[in-house]
């Protein structure tokens, strides 16, 4: 199998023969083609396959109602005890309230509420239990005038049911429809938009010293076979967005592969989301042990993966992220928010 990884650019000179790259705020001119067990080569963009060309630059569809022709923030909204960076702190319906709206207030376009951490080494909650987490808080915020997109994470058929019955509109699954099959056809039938997401393993074995041939080549291959499955299911591919999952069964090494090679899932035809916030690997580069205090290490990555096209952030920091977004694309596009 041929790979063309477009090697993007935001400068205002941009060459007459560049491409715009997924009809956002990036160009192309140049292609890195992969083949497995050949050195990588540079060819012109205009020598792409037909094919490959028109998945590179086809405009993505709007997700959730939001055009992804600009870079878009995911609030991350944890009603668990255990997560890695908050646990606890919006465990109480209240609190997960207010956090809600605050994030909507400063700039979350998607909220995305999770009531089963899936850091290394979490343990399974029980469905009914991970309902009572999260239907009820989206339920609120519905009912006290947010109208902000919000996404259900979670493995599960039943609660992304419930989650849906309640007011969610997107669905984000971090096994990409592996750990309950059912929650594909739910999926398909409501009609919602999806977030299929590569990891190795379970939460308690994917960081058990995960290997990979080609990290960035295995991770697209896997992605590329989940969204194909998705399509026979029903689910369109312009409601389908992807996520190489940073942190989810990889290396240090294995996330800044995948964050430098982000540009070749484009070739999926599909928007990208980009989580990075707070993770591990960001505190051992930055040398910060407390998950709370990464910010500005994960807005750096953050906005490399916007260097890169990624049409959605995950985020924790969403105000911050917010301000460092705009600067960057005023300083870099011209496109002042």
């Amino acid at each position: 199998m041929i790979y063309y990884r477009p090697i993007p650019g935001h400068d205002a000179a941009r060459p007459d023969a560049a491409l715009t790259l997924a009809g956002g705020w990036l160009w192309f001119d140049r292609v890195e083609v992969l083949e497995r067990g050949r050195a990588p080569r540079l060819i012109a963009a205009a020598d792409l396959p037909e094919d490959a060309r028109a998945r590179l630059t086809a405009p993505r569809a709007a997700l959730a109602g939001l055009a992804m022709d600009r870079p878009r923030l995911m609030g991350i909204l944890n009603v668990t005890p255990d997560s890695f960076s908050d646990g606890g702190l919006f465990l109480a319906p209240e609190a997960a309230l207010r956090q809600g709206r605050e994030m909507a207030g400063t700039g979350a376009e998607i909220i995305d509420v999770g009531g089963e951490s899936t850091r290394p080494g979490a343990a399974e909650v029980p469905v009914a239990e991970e309902i009572s987490r999260t239907a009820p808080v989206i339920a609120a915020l519905r009912a006290g005038g947010i109208e902000t997109a919000i996404s259900i994470d979670t493995r599960k058929a039943a609660v992304a049911e419930a989650a849906l019955a309640a007011g969610a509109t997107l669905v984000n699954d971090v096994s990409a429809f592996g750990f309950d099959p059912a929650l594909k056809a739910v999926t398909a039938a409501s009609g919602a938009p999806v977030c299929l997401m590569h990891a190795q393993g379970t939460p308690q074995t994917m960081q058990a010293d995960p290997r990979y041939d080609d990290v960035l080549l295995d991770v697209y291959d896997f992605l590329d076979a989940r969204v194909t499955e998705a399509e026979a299911a029903g689910i369109p591919r312009d409601r389908i967005m992807v996520d190489p999952g940073i942190g989810f069964g990889k290396t240090l090494d294995h996330n800044l592969t995948l964050i430098r090679g982000l540009g070749l899932f484009h070739g999926l035809g599909c928007p990208i989301l980009l989580g990075v916030s707070r993770k591990k690997f960001i505190g051992t580069i930055g040398a910060e042990q407390d998950a709370a205090r990464r910010a500005p290490g994960s807005i750096a990555v953050a906005l490399a993966g916007v260097a890169q096209g990624a049409q959605v952030l995950r985020v924790h920091d969403v105000w911050e992220t917010r301000q460092a977004l705009a600067l960057w694309r005023s300083v870099t596009t011209g496109d002042r928010p």
